[in-house]
This record gives C-alpha cells, sequence and structure tokens, in this order.
C-alpha cells in the first residue's frame, strides 16, 4: 500500500506502531477534514497482517472521552480531546496509555491489541514527582526484558519514570527523572517521546525543534545517558510541514519509520505514512526522504497513480479532501511542482516514447514533466502536458522509461498578454490535479 496507506478517507496521526502476534497495529490520534483543534474523543485502532502489510482493518472506535451514537464515554473525569497514545502488552494484556487534553492522563486495558480499552486509572505518582499536573504528555511506554517498565513524557522539556508493573499507573518512588535528554541543542527536545530497543541499544525517538523532524537518541540502558543520533525523517521537506509524531517498527526483518503528513492545507488534518529504514551495526539509523512507496518497493506507473501519493508539494499547492473519493492537489499555481517517488519502468527496449494522461481539473496551464534520480533541481524534463480551460484528461508523449524513477510535475502558465499588473500569473490557481498515468 504506497502513502498514505491507511484507506483514503482516515486521518490517524501521532501513529505509535506495535507488532503483536502475526499483526501490526497502529495506535494513533484522529483528526478530522476541516477542523481548527487537533484530535478527536475517540481513537480507533487498525491492524494489518506482517505478512500484507497493505491490507489494513478497522477495529473500530475503542476508547473515548465523549459519548456518541455507539458507545459510552470511556472516562468520567475529563471530556477533552485524546492525544497521542500509546498501547504495550504485558503479561498477556494490553495497557493504553492516553494523553488527555488538559486533563489528567490514564492507563486503561485490554484482553486483546485491538481494545476496546477500558478505563483503570489516571497516573498516580508521589507528590512533586509530575512535570504536568498529571496529564502525562504524548506518553510512550517501554516494556524491558527484565519485565520492569519506564514511561517517557513531555513537551518542550522531557521527564521519565518508572512504573509499578503490577498494575502500570503508580509512578515507583525515586524513578522520576527530568531531561533525560535534555532540551538543548544538538537535542532540541519538543515533544512526541517514544521508546523503542533494538539488539542491544535502547532508542529515544521524539520531535525536536522545529517539530516537523523525527530524531532519535541511543543508550544502553532506558534510563540513559543517551547520545544524539540525528534525524530519522523530516516531512516539511519539499512538502507542507507541520509537527510530527511517530516511531519505529519492525515487520518480517524489515525496519520502518512510521509518522504523518499534513493535507487540506492544515496543520490539524494529518495522514498517517510510512517508510523503510535501515538499522546499521553501529545502530545508527541513516536519514530517509518522504516517498509516495508506503510499504511498496516501487510504484506501478502504468496503473492510475492518485494525486494523493505526492510526496514533493512545493509553491502552495496542498492535497485536499473534495469528497469522500477525490483526493486532488489544488491551488495549483505557476511555479509549483508535484512530485512522485518512486516509479519503476522496466525493462522494454523495443519502445522509443510514452503517453502519458492527465486528469484534470482545467483552468488554463502547462505541467513539465520531469523525471529525476536524485534532487529535483537537477531533473531532465522530458516533456509537458497542456490543460485548457475545462476539466477531462490532458495527454501527452515523453520519451520511453526505463528502470526506476521519480516523476515531477513543474506547472507554468500558458497565457500570453495577461495583464500582470491586474493581476499577476502566480496568483492565479491553474488547474487541480487527480491522477495520471503512463501508457505504451
Amino acid at each position: 500500500m504506497p502513502n498514505p496507506y491507511l484507506p483514503a478517507w482516515e486521518y490517524i496521526p501521532d501513529g505509535e506502531p506495535r507488532v503483536f502476534g502475526d499483526r501490526i497495529y497502529i495506535y494513533g490520534s484522529h483528526d478530522r477534514k476541516n477542523e481548527t483543534r487537533f484530535c478527536d474523543y475517540k481513537m480507533k485502532v487498525w491492524s494489518a497482517p506482517v505478512d500484507k502489510p497493505g491490507e489494513w482493518v478497522c477495529h473500530g472506535h475503542v476508547f473515548h472521552t465523549a459519548a456518541d451514537r455507539d458507545h459510552e464515554a470511556s472516562t468520567t473525569h475529563t471530556s477533552k480531546e485524546v492525544y497521542a497514545p500509546d498501547v504495550v502488552c504485558k503479561d498477556g494484556a494490553y495497557w493504553l496509555f492516553t494523553y488527555l487534553f488538559d486533563s489528567k492522563g490514564c492507563v486503561s486495558k485490554s484482553d486483546r491489541p485491538e481494545g476496546p480499552f477500558q478505563f483503570v486509572s489516571c497516573y498516580e505518582y508521589p507528590a512533586g514527582h509530575s512535570r504536568d499536573d498529571g496529564i502525562f504528555n504524548d506518553p510512550g511506554v517501554l516494556v524491558d526484558d527484565d519485565g520492569r517498565v519506564y514511561i517517557y513524557c513531555g513537551f518542550q522539556e522531557p521527564y521519565m519514570a518508572e512504573l509499578n508493573p503490577e498494575n502500570m499507573y503508580e509512578v515507583i518512588p525515586g524513578s522520576y527523572r527530568e531531561n533525560p535528554i535534555p532540551p538543548e541543542p544538538p537535542f532540541d527536545f519538543f515533544e512526541a517521546s517514544s521508546p523503542r530497543k533494538a539488539g542491544n541499544l535502547y532508542y529515544f525517538i521524539y520531535s525536536p525543534r522545529p517539530g516537523s523532524r523525527l530524531a532519535y537518541a541511543t543508550a544502553s540502558s532506558p534510563t540513559g545517558p543517551w547520545t544524539y543520533r540525528g534525524t530519522i525523517i523530516d516531512n516539511g521537506v519539499g512538502y507542507p510541514g507541520g509537527n510530527n509524531h511517530g516511531s519505529i517498527a519492525c515487520i518480517k526483518g524489515q525496519w520502518y519509520i512510521f509518522y504523518h503528513r499534513m493535507t487540506n492545507n492544515t496543520i490539524m488534518s494529518r495522514r498517517a505514512c510510512v517508510e523503510k529504514i535501515r538499522i546499521l551495526e553501529d545502530g545508527t539509523i541513516p536519514q530517509v526522504e518522504m516517498t509516495s512507496l508506503g510499504f511498496e518497493d516501487s510504484l506501478n506507473p502504468y496503473q492510475v497513480t492518485p494525486a494523493e501519493y505526492a510526496c514533493v508539494l512545493t509553491g502552495g499547492c496542498f492535497i485536499t479532501e473534495r469528497n469522500i473519493f477525490e483526493r486532488p492537489v489544488t491551488d495549483i499555481k505557476s511555479g509549483a511542482t508535484i512530485g512522485f517517488k518512486y516509479f519503476d519502468f522496466g525493462e522494454d527496449f523495443t519502445a522509443t516514447s510514452l503517453e502519458i494522461a492527465l486528469k484534470c481539473r482545467g483552468l488554463g496551464g502547462k505541467a513539465v514533466v520531469k523525471v529525476f534520480d536524485g534532487d529535483p533541481a537537477d531533473g531532465t524534463e522530458i516533456g509537458s502536458v497542456a490543460v485548457d480551460t475545462h476539466d477531462g484528461v490532458y495527454r501527452g508523449t515523453v520519451p520511453c522509461l526505463r528502470g526506476r524513477h521519480a516523476i515531477f510535475f513543474k506547472v507554468e502558465h500558458a497565457y500570453s498578454g495577461w495583464d500582470w499588473a491586474v493581476k499577476p500569473m502566480e496568483t492565479r490557481t491553474l488547474f487541480e490535479l487527480e491522477s495520471f498515468v503512463f501508457m505504451k
């Protein structure tokens, strides 16, 4: 399944991936299409088989701070939004840790990884052992190999503590630590704590300032000291950036970084994405770029590619949900770039040209087709498609491509005699891109 990897109508940011048994689960916040606030009053769970990570199934709404048509509220002490949850397995039970906006966070329990989760308790801690009066911002939890349990939290300044493994909500006296990783450079901690263990190393994954990145530190102990190692991914490179929150998971021997991207021209409408990563022998994770691939090795250029698979959007254009079935790239002006990474064109040595068809809502303009293997600034122009002032399919011809390539559309206006004093062309929306396909 390409990025975004969940069904097109679903908005799950802050995703914490967990492998339980033969399935991968994603636990996250829940956004909505047109909102002026982060998150929702409910939490949803999705899962997929580890050997078919594109076949996602929704397990429904499993935790609520407000009653809805089908569910009672899971909490009585708050009806505020559910932010950035995490779930771990301990002694055959599944424990949900929630950050509840402007309210005391809580721990809930289920006998199944997909929930539903029943409220157990708010976090309990000795006096003076909480930086945020029990909210526990962005909780990330680690169950170590010896059965000890650690929780990592924080906004702008991190903190951690050890939990009582018998009940999972009591902070063990004397275990509270401030700034396990510092808020100063090079760490620059901001939010989104997520602990993991790989081999003999502990990983602290988090969002540093500015919040569009996911960075990580490593240690030989769950309490540190931590060594800053760098950035894993940045969702603001060549794309409308915002905050970021996610973590790593190993699925059948392949490591992935789960994160989210912005849509609908807002930082409060985020969709879940994933990229393959490598953990090297020294424990480092080379930074990866955002792509259209998700769990795929490559995209098929001879199948229709929806515009929402774009992983590069510059010049002010953005992906928007027009309705439940349509998500075009809109607000495309002269100078905008729309990019997709990566397609495998195969090794056909008989053809000399390809046709490309773009489905657009046309207002006039030209999409210059570029192919590249690195920085889009170094791309090679291979053709163009003229877009008229009506909705429809527009076609062009490009040379035959072989092998693996990224495809970019560099948009230009196609007008002469425009009265630039009245309305500069770069302020005019030229068309919306809905999808495209290559044809032999």
